[in-house]
C-alpha cells in the first residue's frame, strides 16, 4: 500500500533532528543501539553497519512529558526509571550477541491512579538511514494471526538492508489482561511501515493504581541479509526464531503418568456407549461423543486403530479393539468407483448437506489421502486382507492428482472431478499441502512394493510445494507429514531440493504455534505454551492435528539425525515434544475445571467424567470443548507411551525421557540411547518402578564424560535433567 501515516512522518521527523540526543549507546556484534527520550516517548533505536535502522517505543506517554527519574547501566544491560503525570514505568535493556545481534526490552507501569489505555499505536518504525527522510521500502514476511505467537518477521531492503523477527512475549502480560479483561490475541501486526505490537485497549476496567503490570515485554532478533527466496527465508526464520527461544522465559514442566492416563482413555473408548454406532449390525466408532447423526468415517476408525497397533505392539496385550476396527475397513469400499470412500455407503442418507463436504461423494481433498496412508502402514504390518480394496483406491488417488496437476481444490465431486469448492479463502487457493499427504502415500506404497510409478508420484507432489511460501500450510498434520516425506525423498535421491521443501514445510508450521503462556481467563487452569494451531485461521488447538505433529516431529528428528539440518529445526522440533507431552493431558475434561468447558457443543455432548479428549483448547476468554468431544483423538496415550517409554525385559522398570531418542539399546543391565534434539535444550528422564511400593534398584546414569545425579519424586521415581544431543549408559543393580 503506497503512502505514508501521518504517525510515521511524526516519527521520521523526530530521528532526522540533528539535536536529538542519545541517553544510552552500546555496540553489540556489528550492531548499534540508542536509547532516546522524545518528550512523550522512550525509544530504542537499531542500527546496521549499511546504516538500515528500525526503531522501537517502549514507552507512550501522550500529551505528557516523561521524565527520566535515573538510569543503571551494567555490561550489556540499562534500566530506565521514568515518570510521567500518570504512572511511573521502568524499562530494562538486556542485549545479547549468540550469533545474531537480539535485544530483549521490557516495560512495568505503575499507574499514579486508576489509569485507561484508550490508545497505543504500534511501536516499530523503520527508518532510512541517518539524515535521509522518508521510509524504506519493505516486506512483511508474517505476523501474528488470533492467538498465535506474538510476532512479526519483516526485511527492510533499501537503502540498506537486513531482517528483523520481533516476538512480543505475550506470556508476561497476563496481569493486565486480566485486570483489564482484554486478549493480546492479533496484537502485533500492521501494514508497513506501521507496523508491531499494539497495547489492548482497557476501556471496559481500570489498572488499579499502585499495582506494577507488564506492557510489553519485547524479543528483537536482527540479521543483516535480506532472503533471496522462500528456502532462505524459511531457514533465516527458523534461525531467529531459535535465537529467541534461547532467551525466551519458558514454563517449568511438569510429568504426568501417560500409561496410567492411556488404561483410562482405553476402558472409557471401549465402554462409553456415545463412542460407537452401529450400522448393520457392525461397530462404528464416532468421530465425536454421542454423535449419532453424522454416518461413521474411515478416517475416524483408522486414526484410532494405528495408535492402537503401535500400542499392542510396545506392550504386547491383547487388544479385541484392533480387530473389530480393522473388520469394518471392506465396509467404506465403494465398488462402482473403485475407491474407499470416506462416508460409511451404508449409513450416507444420514448426510444433511448442511455443509459441502456432508453430501455423498463430496470429497474434501485430504480425506482420500489420510486413510490411505494409514492403509499402506497396515499392508505393511501383513494385513492382506486389504489388498485389492487399497490398490484400486491409490489408483484412483492417481488418476485424481493427475487430473488437478497435484493442486488439489478443498471439496471436489468423487464420481464427476467436478470442483465443488475451490478455495479455502477468494485467493487462497486450495489444500495446498495434500500435495505432501498424497506424496506420503505414494512413498509408503513405494516401499511397500518398489514399483517406480509410486515413487515418480511421491517426487512430483512434493515438487509442487515448492513457490508457495508461507502458503502451503492448510492442516497442521499434513504440513508435517509433508516436511517428513520431502526428508525421506532427499534421503532417498540425495536431491537438495527436497531438504529444502522440507524446511519450508517445517517454517510453515512454526509459523502457526502458540508459543506463549495464556495465564489469564479460562486458560489460567491449562498449559498453552508451544501449542499449535490446525489450520491458518483456527481460534483454538486440536488434540488430533498436534498429536500427529508430535509423530511426524519425532520421526523427523530420527530421520534428521545424520543429516546436516538446520540446528535452530533441531531446537524447535524437541522442544515442541517435549511441550506436549506436558501440555496434551489437558485436552482430557477431567483434568480441566468444569467452568472452563462450553456448555453447549457443536457436535455431540461433552461428558466429562470421560477420558477422552475435547478437540479445542481455547485462548483465556473462551470455553473449551465447543467444537465437541474427539473420539478420533483418542489415540493420544497410545502414540504417546510406546514413543517415549521404555520397558526393560526381566526388570520392574519403566523409563520415560520427554525428548526423542534413537538406538535404545539393552544389554544384560545396562541400557544405552542417544537424546535427539539439540545441545541448548534441556530434557527430563524419569526412571520408574512398574510395581507400586517397590524400590528402585542402584542406578547410574552417565554421559559420555560424566555422572549425572537424579532427583528422587516424591511417588518413589528418580528424575535425572539431560540435553538434547546427548549420549546416555544407564545402569543399575
Amino acid at each position: 500500500m503506497e503512502g505514508i501515516s501521518p504517525h510515521a512522518t511524526a516519527i521520521n521527523e523526530i530521528f532526522n533532528n540533528p539535536e536529538l540526543k542519545e541517553i544510552f549507546y552500546q555496540q553489540s556484534g556489528d550492531c548499534h543501539y540508542y536509547v532516546y527520550c522524545s518528550g512523550d516517548a522512550l525509544w530504542m533505536l537499531a542500527e546496521w553497519p549499511e546504516g538500515a535502522r528500525v526503531t522501537f517505543r517502549a514507552v507512550y506517554a501522550p500529551h505528557d512529558k516523561i521524565v527520566i527519574k535515573h538510569t543503571v547501566k551494567k555490561k550489556n544491560q540499562a534500566v530506565f526509571h521514568l515518570q510521567t503525570l500518570a504512572a511511573s514505568y521502568v524499562v530494562t535493556l538486556d542485549l545479547y550477541n549468540n550469533g545474531h545481534p537480539a535485544i530483549r526490552c521490557k516495560t512495568t507501569v505503575t499507574p499514579v491512579a486508576p489509569l485507561i489505555f484508550h490508545y497505543w499505536p504500534r511501536d516499530i518504525m523503520p527508518l532510512k538511514r541517518s539524515g535521509y527522510k522518508g521510509i524504506p521500502e519493505g516486506d512483511i514476511h508474517l505476523s501474528q494471526n488470533g492467538s498465535r505467537t506474538g510476532m512479526i518477521y519483516f526485511s527492510i531492503k533499501e537503502p540498506g538492508s537486513g531482517s528483523v523477527l520481533y516476538l512480543q512475549n505475550l506470556t508476561s502480560l497476563d496481569k493486565y489482561c486480566e485486570q483489564t479483561k482484554t486478549s493480546v490475541s492479533n496484537s502485533v501486526g500492521g501494514t508497513w511501515p506501521d507496523i508491531g505490537f499494539m497495547l489492548p485497549v482497557s476501556d471496559r476496567q481500570s489498572l488499579k493504581a499502585g499495582k506494577t503490570y507488564t506492557i510489553s515485554d519485547t524479543f528483537v532478533v536482527m540479521d543483516d541479509k535480506t532472503p533471496a527466496d522462500e528456502i532462505a527465508l524459511s531457514k533465516q526464520f527458523m534461525d531467529l526464531l531459535a535465537e529467541i527461544y534461547l532467551h525466551l522465559p519458558k514454563p517449568a514442566t511438569q510429568y504426568h503418568h501417560w500409561p496410567e492416563i492411556l488404561d483410562k482413555t482405553w476402558h472409557d473408548l471401549e465402554h462409553s456407549a456415545g463412542s460407537w454406532c452401529q450400522v448393520n449390525g457392525h461397530a462404528f466408532l464416532n468421530a465425536y461423543v454421542c454423535d449419532y447423526k453424522t454416518p461413521p468415517e474411515l478416517m475416524v476408525q483408522l486414526s484410532v486403530l494405528l495408535p492402537l497397533m503401535d500400542y499392542q505392539q510396545w506392550s504386547r496385550r491383547d487388544m479385541q479393539m484392533i480387530r473389530d476396527l480393522v473388520a469394518v475397513i471392506p465396509d467404506f469400499y465403494d465398488k462402482k468407483h473403485k475407491t474407499l470412500v470416506r462416508w460409511l455407503p451404508a449409513a450416507q442418507d444420514r448426510l444433511d448437506k448442511s455443509e459441502e463436504h456432508k453430501t455423498p461423494l463430496v470429497m474434501d481433498s485430504w480425506y482420500l489421502h489420510h486413510p490411505l496412508m494409514n492403509l499402506v502402514r497396515l499392508m505393511k504390518q501383513g494385513h492382506e486382507s486389504i489388498r485389492e480394496m487399497l490398490f484400486d483406491s491409490l489408483d484412483f488417488a492417481i488418476k485424481v492428482a493427475h487430473h488437478f496437476n497435484y493442486k488439489w481444490p478443498v471439496f471436489y465431486n468423487m464420481e464427476t472431478l467436478e470442483v465443488v469448492k475451490a478455495e479455502t479463502a477468494p485467493g487462497k487457493g486450495g489444500e495446498k499441502d495434500v500435495a505432501g499427504i498424497y506424496a506420503k502415500v505414494m512413498l509408503l506404497a513405494w516401499e511397500l512394493t518398489q514399483k517406480e510409478i509410486y515413487l515418480q508420484e511421491a517426487k512430483a507432489a512434493c515438487l509442487s510445494l515448492q513457490g508457495e511460501g508461507f502458503q502451503v500450510f492448510y492442516q497442521a498434520n499434513n504440513t508435517a507429514f509433508s516436511a517428513f516425506t520431502a526428508l525421506k525423498l532427499y534421503t532417498l535421491t540425495k536431491e537438495e531440493v527436497f531438504l529444502n521443501i522440507s524446511y519450508l514445510c517445517l517454517a510453515n508450521m512454526f509459523k502457526n504455534v502458540w508459543l506463549w503462556d495464556c495465564n489469564y481467563g479460562y486458560a489460567k487452569d491449562y498449559p498453552t505454551f508451544f501449542a499449535l494451531f490446525p489450520l491458518p485461521d483456527a481460534p483454538y488447538t486440536a488434540v488430533y492435528e498436534e498429536t500427529e505433529c508430535f509423530s511426524a516431529f519425532g520421526d523427523y528428528l530420527l530421520m534428521s539425525e545424520n543429516i546436516p539440518i538446520p540446528e535452530s529445526m533441531r531446537l524447535l522440533l524437541s522442544e515442541y515434544i517435549r511441550y506436549y507431552i506436558y501440555r496434551a493431558v489437558y485436552y482430557y475434561p477431567p483434568m480441566l475445571p468444569e467452568d472452563c468447558l462450553s456448555e453447549n457443543t457443536k457436535t455431540g455432548e461433552v461428558a466429562k467424567q470421560l477420558w477422552i479428549p475435547v478437540e479445542d483448547l481455547q485462548e483465556g476468554w473462551n470455553k473449551s470443548g465447543t467444537v465437541g468431544q474427539e473420539v478420533y483423538g483418542s489415540g493420544l496415550a497410545f502414540a504417546l507411551v510406546p514413543r517415549h517409554y521404555y520397558t526393560v525385559p526381566g526388570e520392574s522398570l519403566l523409563i520415560f525421557i520427554d525428548y526423542p531418542t534413537s538406538n535404545f539399546t539393552i544389554k544384560g543391565k545396562t541400557a544405552t540411547f542417544r537424546v535427539l534434539g539439540h545441545k541448548k535444550g534441556v530434557c527430563y528422564m524419569r526412571i520408574i518402578a512398574i510395581k507400586k511400593r517397590t524400590a528402585l534398584p542402584r542406578i547410574k546414569v552417565t554421559d559420555e564424560k560424566t555422572e549425572i545425579n537424579g532427583t528422587p519424586c516424591d511417588n518413589g521415581h528418580l528424575e535425572f535433567k539431560l540435553k538434547g544431543n546427548q549420549q546416555i549408559t544407564i545402569s543399575w543393580k
